[in-house]
Order: structure tokens, then C-alpha cells, then sequence
């Protein structure tokens, strides 16, 4: 193991309740093992994107209900392809490179997985948005 990939694996949190099992398919081992420690740990900078995000968008977002609040982020990241890519980038920017090349094998069905593990992300952190939209 190189140095960049002992540092990085160093400094991810531990994530107790993300248990990997052989019974578990290798798409959910990745998500486990991978995926959920790196987007805990991105997550000030997923946090940061996103109200990025809001404000270059004219602030469009604090005009929503909670419900259409919690749609506009889904529908972000959905159908904003740059967006979805800048995150997209965030996140697999924290792989050592064994955990890349794993993830290029089936990087189809894993970006599904982690966009859905940072849109729920965003959507249990939506207070944080609220307090944001005081500050402004």
C-alpha cells in the first residue's frame, strides 16, 4: 500500500453500523466499506456544494415548501449533470486507487448507489439549508 492510500484510509470515520459480510453482493461490500466512510467524510464539502448550488441558482430553492425543498434536491442531482459530476468527483477523489479500480468495474451501478447515499444525505441534513437561508 502506498502512502496516499494509507492516508487516506487513516483518516476516513468508522462507520460501526456499516457492516460488510460475504453474504453481501460486491456492489454492497463497496458501499459499505468505501462509499459510506468517504461521503461521511466529504460531507462539510457535500454540505458546501450544495448551498453553492442554491445560491448561484438565484436562491430559487428557499422559496420551496419541504416538500418541493426535498424534490429540488433530488431532482439536483438527478438531472444536473455537472453537478451530479462535481459530487461524483468529490467523492471517488478519496479512493486509493485499489478502491478505483474496483469501483470501474461496476462504476455504472455504484454511482447509482452513492448519488442515492448523498441525496439522502442532504435530505436528513435540510436544516442546515434553513439556518443558511437566515444568514443570507
Amino acid at each position: 500500500m502506498n502512502d496516499r492510500s494509507h492516508y487516506l484510509l487513516r483518516i476516513r470515520p468508522q462507520i460501526s453500523s456499516a457492516k460488510v459480510n460475504s453474504s453481501m453482493s460486491s456492489d454492497e461490500q463497496f458501499q459499505n466499506k468505501t462509499m459510506r466512510p468517504v461521503i461521511k467524510m466529504q460531507n462539510d464539502l457535500l454540505l458546501a456544494a450544495f448551498q453553492n448550488y442554491i445560491t448561484k441558482h438565484k436562491n430559487r430553492y428557499y422559496g420551496l415548501s419541504l416538500e418541493n425543498k426535498l424534490g429540488y434536491i433530488e431532482n439536483t442531482i438527478q438531472k444536473d449533470i455537472k453537478f451530479r459530476n462535481s459530487l461524483k468527483g468529490m467523492i471517488i477523489g478519496q479512493f486509493t486507487v485499489e478502491e478505483y479500480d474496483a469501483y470501474i468495474k461496476n462504476s455504472s451501478a455504484l454511482n447509482k448507489r452513492m448519488m442515492h447515499m448523498v441525496i439522502e444525505r442532504l435530505k436528513n441534513q435540510i436544516q442546515i439549508f434553513e439556518i443558511q437561508e437566515l444568514v443570507q
